[in-house]
């Protein structure tokens, strides 16, 4: 079981469900959002219990990312014609027994770090 929260505890989220697409996301929107990188994985729509009053923002005619409007805890990312929803793996309880599968959208990456970690990335 995983088991996630924000950073007061007034969104909490849990699955059962193996997550997949582990990932770092460089993308500009992630990096103004989150402060650096956001790392993430996913599960089917079904498999994500969330309790809480997520705030959603639509940040773009894609997709659209949830919060906590008490803490700002920026905690899910859910396209708008997929059945997954991606959650915030900096809010997930350890141990997550989950790895890094690959880096994400790294040509919009800061200028201020270097990615060497050997995983696969992704423009």
């Amino acid at each position: 079981m995983i088991k996630g929260s924000c950073l007061c505890g007034n969104i909490q989220f849990q699955t059962a469900a193996a997550p997949q697409g582990a990932s770092m996301c460089h993308c500009g929107q992630c990096r103004k959002q989150s402060g650096g990188i956001w790392s993430s994985a996913y599960v089917k729509d079904t498999d994500l219990t969330i309790t809480g009053p997520v705030s959603w923002y639509e940040a773009s005619d894609t997709a659209k990312r949830g919060f906590c409007a008490r803490c700002g805890s920026y905690l899910f990312w859910k396209a708008h014609d997929e059945d997954t929803t991606s959650f915030a793996l900096g809010a997930v309880e350890a141990p997550t027994g989950l790895s890094i599968e690959k880096h994400i959208f790294v040509r919009d990456k800061g200028d201020f770090y270097e990615i060497a970690d050997g995983v696969l990335q992704k423009d």
